[in-house]
């Protein structure tokens, strides 16, 4: 048996990304992709170690230009009840969304403001992701923001469900 059939008897997947412009960082040890394998709940089991995790991570600076034609303005103070309710629009669930604001919160809790605009098509047409074989569901989440001293005026950002 070959094994791509092997990796989906076991609900395994081969992931890789490639950003178009820029670097990046990640979580797991990223050789060209990722072998893992997907257990009913969610955790993730690195084929070549065996190392579990809840998700599969990576950062990066891009040479990309964010759109922040629409968005949100967002009192520091107020930023990670925002992130709860939004990245749960999104479709994330509790944990996954509080995996996200550990990260975030503390880069952004103490700015006077927030505008913070969820980056869909510039995201996806500067970072390729190919996953073998498809998955079920894929919800790919890419914020970009920047501090503010003052409010600015921004059109409110909606989501497709």
């Amino acid at each position: 048996m070959d094994w791509e059939n092997r990796l989906k008897e076991l609900n395994g997947y081969n992931i890789s990304f490639e950003i178009k412009q820029g670097y990046y960082h990640v979580a797991l040890v990223y050789e060209n992709g990722w072998s893992v394998v997907a257990e009913p709940d969610g955790t993730l089991k690195d084929v070549k170690t065996g190392k579990e995790y809840s998700y599969l991570f990576w950062e990066g600076k891009a040479k990309t230009k964010y759109d922040f034609s629409k968005g949100y303005v967002v009192k520091g103070k107020d930023t990670a009840d925002f992130l709860q309710e939004k990245l749960a629009e999104i479709g994330l669930l509790p944990k996954e969304y509080n995996e996200f604001i550990v990260y975030w919160l503390p880069l952004m809790q103490d700015n006077p403001y927030n505008v913070i605009s969820f980056q869909a098509d510039v995201y996806t047409d500067n970072v390729g992701l190919d996953i073998t074989p498809a998955p079920d569901s894929l919800i790919r989440v890419f914020m970009a923001y920047y501090a503010s001293d003052v409010a600015v005026n921004i059109e409110p950002q909606t989501f497709e469900n």
